[in-house]
């Protein structure tokens, strides 16, 4: 039987790019919901000291490791040498975390945090570009590989590789390992279920975000904002949005994806409690990993 873990982001309860986007709970808290609901895993977030020393006993306490977290990398403009300076630290601490790998966002020229900076102008590179930039990318990732903390690329909107077909372009030329966001996939207007048949032999960790499909219908892309389209409610859990998660999550079972799910679903925790979106993530969750066959970790 193929094996799941089933984690959630704390992006939830307080969101790194809207800080009027968070609740007013403490990182005990968090952890305490996120135990209580059934979630064994957590990606890390602001509130997260990264020091295993301090947040060790805290998660031990709530049965939660940490099972990713988001790396701002800037190598689409920046050099290999820069960017392993930069990500020392938070390597040193996933590994002392036994944390399953480092999440890479690239942020250069993206306009994801960019509150006013409307989604299609977002950054497009042509396929030259893609290529310098893909080898650049698996550079990294072997050598992160080589220290013992693999990442995870995470296409994402407003960034480089947003749309599939910039995704297929990215895969060609690269040899990185790919987390798949079924939700940032389905705002970018891209078929998940052919992205897992084209790309899952590379697809090493797994976003569960749903969208609300009539939410992203009515954005005006030439006026909105990700962070627009996050605050009218772009994205919620699993079970609460319009993505098939039981038809996605066959598929990947599929292919023999095993290892971790996790929800991670950024919106107002004043119109949408943290605690009951979580219930409702990990429920549908545990109803379509039973429904593919997986064997959920507890």
């Amino acid at each position: 039987m193929l094996k799941a873990k089933l984690g959630i982001a704390p992006i939830a309860w307080w969101n790194d790019d809207l800080a009027e986007l968070s609740d007013d709970v403490s990182l005990e808290e968090c952890l305490r919901q996120a135990s209580v609901t059934g979630f064994t895993g957590m990606e890390t977030g602001r509130r997260f000291p990264m020091d295993m020393g301090e947040l060790g006993p805290i998660l031990a306490q709530y049965g939660i490791s940490v099972c990713g977290g988001w790396f701002s990398g800037l190598l689409l403009d920046g050099d290999i040498g820069a960017e392993r300076e930069r990500i020392a630290a938070q390597m040193a601490f996933f590994k002392a975390a036994g944390a399953p790998c480092i999440v890479y966002g690239e942020t250069a020229r993206s306009v994801q945090g960019e509150r006013h900076t409307p989604l299609a102008r977002k950054p497009k590179l042509t396929e030259a570009e893609m290529a310098t930039y893909g080898r650049k990318v698996s550079d990294f990732a072997d050598w992160c590989a080589g220290q013992r903390i693999p990442i995870a690329y995470h296409h994402h909107m407003a960034a480089a590789v947003e749309t599939e077909a910039e995704l297929d372009l990215f895969m060609k030329h690269s040899s990185v390992p790919l987390l798949f966001d079924a939700g940032h996939m389905a705002f970018a207007g891209g078929d998940n279920l052919r992205v897992i048949d084209n790309h899952h032999a590379r697809i090493t960790h797994v976003h569960t975000k749903d969208v609300r499909q009539g939410v992203i219908d009515g954005l005006d892309r030439s006026r909105d904002s990700f962070l627009d389209a996050v605050i009218k409610g772009a994205f919620t859990v699993p079970g609460d949005g319009s993505l098939d998660f039981e038809t996605i999550v066959k598929a990947l079972a599929a292919k023999g994806y095993e290892g971790w799910f996790v929800v991670e679903a950024e919106q107002d925790p004043v119109a949408n409690p943290p605690l009951e979106m979580a219930k409702k993530g990990h429920a549908e969750l545990l109803r379509v990993m039973a429904a593919a066959g997986y064997e959920v970790a507890t």
